[in-house]
């Protein structure tokens, strides 16, 4: 029994959210009208298809008591609660961390990055007598703040690709208690609410559930993350940086060299940062975000990407690297010569600094 007589049941194919009082609900569910009064919030294993999910909710529900209805392929869920406000979160991912070495880690998924999803969903229970109209405005306020604080994690490209994109939502509250079998929703007796007082507080709700969310999956994300996300593999480095090799074979034995030396490279933190500098300085330069910048056509006075890369290759290799450098980033080798602005003189200085290390021993 939760509190303010609310009901959770769990069975291996669903999870029912009861209230004997009903709810009047607003919801994105597969079976609902869009807004209901329902004694019964079902979530349920089922083909994301009305009849066969409101098939497998007649059955939970025996039959007895109005519902709503979301097909769903992970019963995995957790609750928060918060005086009036109580959180049910839903977490449906196909996405694991794997080992790439024994320090460095990267995100995949077993049905690949076109057809994995990440759903974070909720149902959202306000003890109060709330009306249809101000419900539906809860939702949208809802809605927005899971969009807003998704954002704001600013994730690796491919993962924001894959993640909510058949997420859920139900907002639900109370109903006067009436002897009449009959209730007009548009002239109910409704509780007070300050909106700008509540908005803040499913601010603070919402984002410790997403939050929550990503710590119960155990997904983070990590350097290599946002190299998947650039569409830049080890290996396209590795080719890179043979482009320029003078003097010596090109062997199996040197490409492992620069592959183990990059992998060492990229647990360095201060490599780390810088790259992830750049890789986040790109993004909001490309897309335009920053008023007083243009790098539409990578202007000669704009050089902070050389200075980065400069950065990178100093650390990884000294000064020898510096002047190595400058050879990787006027010749732009491989992959390099694709990259925009700040992503060609970064991974120029990855390279330069990795080639003049295995080098050098």
């Amino acid at each position: 029994m939760e509190g303010n007589n609310i009901n959770v049941i769990e069975k291996d194919y669903g999870i029912c959210i009861n209230n004997p009082n009903h709810f009047l609900a607003f919801s994105d569910f597969t079976v609902s009208d869009g807004i209901d009064i329902v004694e019964n919030v079902n979530v349920l294993k089922a083909k994301d298809e009305f009849e066969s999910t409101a098939r497998k909710a007649e059955t939970f529900n025996q039959s007895e008591g109005s519902y709503i209805a979301q097909a769903t392929d992970d019963l995995n869920y957790f609750k928060n609660s918060y005086d009036d406000l109580t959180i049910f979160t839903f977490l449906s991912d196909d996405v694991v961390i794997e080992d790439f070495t024994s320090q460095l880690q990267v995100a995949n998924s077993p049905k690949g990055f076109v057809d994995a999803r990440i759903n974070i969903s909720h149902v959202v229970y306000i003890n109060k007598v709330v009306s249809a109209r101000d419900l539906l405005r809860v939702f949208k306020i809802i809605t927005n703040i899971k969009a807003k604080v998704l954002a704001n994690m600013c994730l690796p490209v491919h993962i924001q690709n894959i993640l909510n994109r058949d997420d859920f939502l139900a907002v639900l509250a109370d109903i006067p208690v009436t002897e009449s079998e009959s209730l007009d929703i548009n002239n109910i007796d409704c509780d007070e609410l300050d909106f700008d007082e509540l908005k803040i507080r499913l601010e603070e709700a919402i984002e410790i559930s997403i939050e929550d969310a990503f710590e119960k999956i155990n997904l983070t994300f990590g350097i290599l993350d946002y190299f998947v996300s650039e569409g830049i593999l080890i290996g396209d480095l590795i080719d890179a940086g043979m482009e320029l090799v003078d003097g010596v074979e090109v062997t199996q034995e040197l490409r492992d060299k620069m592959e183990a030396q990059i992998l060492k490279s990229l647990t360095d933190i201060n490599v780390i940062a810088l790259l992830v500098a750049a890789i986040r300085t790109e993004q909001d330069l490309s897309c335009g975000r920053i008023r007083e910048v243009d790098v539409s056509d990578d202007p000669s006075y704009f050089y902070t990407d050389e200075v980065l890369g400069l950065a990178i290759s100093n650390q990884i290799a000294g000064t020898k690297a510096t002047f190595n450098f400058k050879r990787y980033d006027e010749a732009k080798p491989g992959i390099i010569y694709g990259l925009p602005p700040m992503l060609d003189d970064i991974f120029a200085g990855l390279i330069a600094g990795c080639m003049s290390k295995i080098f050098e021993e």
